[in-house]
């Protein structure tokens, strides 16, 4: 049984976890690639936690990448490779063909847009993800690659399921490090003290919770 701890962000997250922060053991390179798939889902939206959506738009670094605007760009990365998974052409993942959102745009949280809204619908996303796994037998069967994107390679026919999840893996893991940097730019909120507020650890000499702080104190400062 697969663990999804990117479903919700709460006290019952991630209960019977053995090690906080670590992918319970598991049984088959099915269950693994799935539960760390799940895992890097769950860090970056422990990014998001506390935040509004002002905050969640937010780019106080360099980079114009803010946290609400990741979690709407790794929805639309894992709805893309659904639909070549499944060779769907028009699916959720394509770009809109009138061309109103741009590849930049994926990575903006828009004023008409929340934080609550991408967070579901990454979970939408997540959940098909794991029932379209789920629905073939074989980690090798062949993905055909899509050559009319232009950075796929011309010279390979087919990528197996098994890479599929390998990528969205690497490419989920390398965004939930940049919403680390953001958030920390955001309040100094960093990965373990949200965690710990997440699933209520208790305070201990090495980590507290995460708390948001109170007007009255952010008055002071």
């Amino acid at each position: 049984m697969v663990t999804r701890p990117d479903r919700a962000i709460g006290p019952e997250t991630r209960k019977g976890v053995a090690m906080p922060g670590n992918v319970h053991p598991v049984t088959d390179e099915r269950e693994a690639l799935l539960s760390y798939l799940a895992q890097q889902r769950y860090v970056l939206r422990l990014a998001a936690h506390g935040l509004d959506d002002d905050q969640a738009r937010a780019t106080p670094t360099p980079s114009p990448l803010c946290v609400g605007g990741l979690i709407k760009h790794l929805t639309s990365v894992e709805r893309f490779w659904m639909d070549v998974v499944l060779e769907r052409v028009g699916g959720a993942g394509s770009e809109p063909a009138d061309g109103s959102e741009s590849h930049e745009d994926s990575f903006r949280l828009g004023p008409d847009e929340s934080l609550a809204g991408a967070l579901e619908e990454y979970a939408a996303a997540a959940l098909e993800t794991e029932e379209v796994v789920a629905s073939i037998a074989d980690l090798g069967w062949p993905v055909q690659i899509p050559h009319e994107v232009p950075w796929f390679p011309k010279d390979v026919d087919a990528w197996s399921l098994r890479w599929v999840l390998l990528h969205l893996i690497e490419e989920t893991a390398r965004h939930a490090g940049h919403a680390d940097i953001i958030r920390e730019a955001i309040d100094g909120a960093t990965a373990f003290p949200l965690m710990a507020a997440v699933e209520s650890w208790p305070a201990n000499p090495w980590i507290k919770p995460w708390a948001a702080k109170s007007l009255e104190t952010t008055s002071r400062t």
